[in-house]
């Protein structure tokens, strides 16, 4: 049997993937793997994403040069979501120039605080401000 038959991938064809510096265990981002994404990320060892807005492969820091290299690959019980243990190459995996994607918490007033600085801006790692909040 090959390990690809153990992943329940959606009607899209695509599973979650959640990436964890493996180090400190901060979950930095969430995205999308299809086949050959996670067939290219176990072969360069670096987490290769399927773009569900742009319809293609996106190879993780090909454009700002904040890679994530893999440390290890893990499946959750259902087998419908990958776990990646990373190396969280430049210190940046949100587009939006912050340590990771979840920089948001809900305060008891029922409104979203961001808690995480930008450490770099968008507009600057990406040559324009494209899709950044």
């Amino acid at each position: 049997m090959n390990y690809i038959d153990d992943i329940n991938f959606n009607a899209a064809g695509l599973v979650a993937v959640i990436c964890q510096d493996f180090k400190t265990d901060k979950v930095l981002m969430m995205a999308w793997m299809n086949k050959q994404a996670l067939d290219l990320s176990i072969q360069k060892n670096k987490a290769v994403f399927y773009s569900r807005s742009r319809q293609k492969l996106w190879h993780k820091g090909e454009e700002s040069g904040f890679f994530l290299n893999i440390k290890d690959i893990r499946l959750d019980c259902d087998g419908d979501v990958i776990l990646l243990k990373v190396e969280q190459i430049g210190g940046i995996s949100c587009h939006t120039g912050r340590l990771s994607c979840f920089y948001r918490r809900l305060k008891n007033n029922n409104q979203w605080e961001s808690f995480l600085n930008v450490l770099k801006d968008p507009a600057i790692i990406y040559k324009k401000n494209k899709n950044a909040k």
